[in-house]
């Protein structure tokens, strides 16, 4: 018997419980009455009972019309709900993603990808909150987050993008004389710049702390940039992200990069929401183009050719920025932090 049943029976067999009688189940099917009378007949025969009871009134299903109406019902949600969740695969991510990063991450690497991004996924509309306080991903303050970190959030999933790596720097014709290159330490007897009290957290404004006299801090910033500018207009030198320091021609290295400094680039979103479209649209986008420039964040870009610091009077230079890499380092692998 089942063998000889195929779907349309069940459509039909519901159509005509839907509509009471012949005539609105051809309308709704889009067929001549005479062949649903023929076909009600013939599945009749297969299943060897009547399914409606002929009245005046209508037609009225029996138990087992009832029960066949029933069974297509249920088989035509299911087969919507097959055919919503194959178009929503197919349909182009939209609407908008909140996303919070820092103002250094913001300026120096990300504006270009969000522009790429939103060139390859015009639909989606990016809102960015820039600040160094983490929001809340799990009280939806944001859908993604982009963020310098050890300690990323424990219930958050995403990637560490790479590690990056921090030194001392200085104004490009700063360099370290040579009983400071035989004895670094010799280096805190010099004018710096450090981060300001509201970051004292951060690792390389501890480090300052830790080794530089109070009266050789020329300058305190709440703003990472702010210690790049002030560094650069010489200031003094100071420890400053490689990826940052190392794009301004007006800054030298002078020390290799301090593991102590180093700290982790996460790009993280919340579980519930990791399989929306729009998120896993920018977090694929988005961990490709950072992986891409890892060397940069891991401070695997040589410095750039020294200038002559511009004098107060020069006009800022509006030649584009080369950099050369340097010998290829070890990247560390990116790792996936999944919530517990």
């Amino acid at each position: 018997m089942a063998a000889k049943l195929v779907w349309d029976d069940f459509r039909l067999i519901k159509a005509i419980a839907d509509h009471d009688g012949l005539t609105g189940a051809a309308a709704a099917l889009a067929v001549n009455h005479s062949t649903v009378f023929r076909r009600l007949g013939q599945i009749e025969e297969i299943i060897g009972m009547p399914l409606f009871e002929r009245r005046k009134t209508g037609y009225v299903a029996t138990v087992a019309g009832a029960e066949m109406a029933a069974l297509a019902s249920r088989m035509d949600e299911d087969v919507t709900a097959f055919a919503r969740r194959l178009a929503g695969r197919d349909v182009a991510p939209s609407g908008e993603l909140r996303i919070t990063t820092t103002d250094t991450l913001y300026q120096n690497v990300l504006l270009p990808i969000f522009a790429a991004f939103r060139r390859a996924h015009p639909l989606i509309r990016l809102d960015v909150v820039i600040g160094n306080q983490a929001l809340n991903l799990s009280k939806r303050d944001a859908d993604i987050a982009i963020r310098a970190s050890d300690t990323p959030g424990e219930t958050l999933v995403g990637r560490r993008i790479a590690t990056i790596a921090g030194a001392i720097y200085g104004r490009a014709e700063q360099s370290m004389t040579p009983e400071e290159t035989a004895d670094p330490a010799l280096l805190y007897q010099r004018d710096w710049v450090a981060l300001g009290d509201q970051l004292s957290h951060v690792k390389a404004a501890r480090f300052v702390r830790e080794h530089v006299a109070p009266e050789r801090i020329a300058l305190k910033s709440s703003a990472v940039l702010g210690i790049v500018e002030a560094v650069e207009q010489g200031l003094g030198i100071g420890p400053l992200p490689c990826f940052i320091a190392d794009q301004h021609p007006g800054l030298t290295r002078l020390l290799p990069p301090n593991p102590d400094f180093a700290t982790g680039l996460w790009l993280l979103t919340h579980p519930d929401i990791r399989h929306v479209p729009r998120v896993r649209a920018f977090m694929d986008f988005c961990g490709g183009e950072l992986v891409r420039q890892r060397a940069l964040f891991e401070g695997g870009l040589s410095p750039p050719r020294r200038r002559r610091a511009p004098s107060p009077g020069d006009r800022r230079s509006t030649e584009p920025l080369r950099i050369r890499p340097a010998a290829p380092q070890a990247a560390a692998p990116a790792a996936r932090r999944s919530a517990g």
